[in-house]
């Protein structure tokens, strides 16, 4: 709002932009994942944004409402590949798996957040957006990940199921 000189009735919009793109973000990195490899998808989200997350702090409103839609929907395609992933490294512990992935990522989250805030009450809001922008960087560890292998094409895994 401020940096852009917004009223809060335009920054909702530009905030629905966002959260739509992660809406479809997320609805079409299932299939894709099938398709592809979740791997694939979990590296080619994080990978592919890095670009646009670099480039966001030093951009106008226009570019920043663009590229937060690219960011928001490639980054969300991962959502449910990392699910999956993680369900295929860990076979029958779904409700474990489930409540580590959500915990984790909402608990991570609020201390993220929280410590950020205390960085931007000390350094200022831009120099936190800056900082921001290096984040999807620390994604580069997801080339660590095992492969799982290519997954079975849609006919097999029905044919399987049968």
């Amino acid at each position: 709002i401020h940096k852009f000189d917004v009223s809060v009735e335009a920054a909702q919009l530009y905030l629905f932009a966002f959260l739509a793109a992660v809406a479809v973000g997320t609805l079409v990195g299932g299939p894709i994942g099938d398709r592809v490899g979740r791997k694939a998808v979990i590296w080619g989200s994080i990978v592919g944004v890095i670009p646009f997350t670099l480039a966001l702090p030093y951009v106008d409103l226009f570019w920043t409402t663009i590229l937060t839609v690219v960011i928001g929907l490639t980054l969300a395609s991962a959502s449910s590949a990392i699910i999956v992933y993680a369900l295929d490294l860990m076979p029958g512990r779904v409700g474990m798996v489930s409540g580590m992935f959500f915990g984790l990522s909402f608990g991570l989250a609020g201390v993220g957040a929280a410590v950020l805030g205390a960085l931007a009450d000390v350094t200022g809001i831009d120099t936190v957006y800056r900082i921001c922008a290096f984040l999807p960087l620390i994604g580069l560890l997801t080339a660590l990940l095992p492969n799982l292998g290519r997954p079975l094409p849609p006919v097999a895994v029905r044919a399987a199921a049968e």
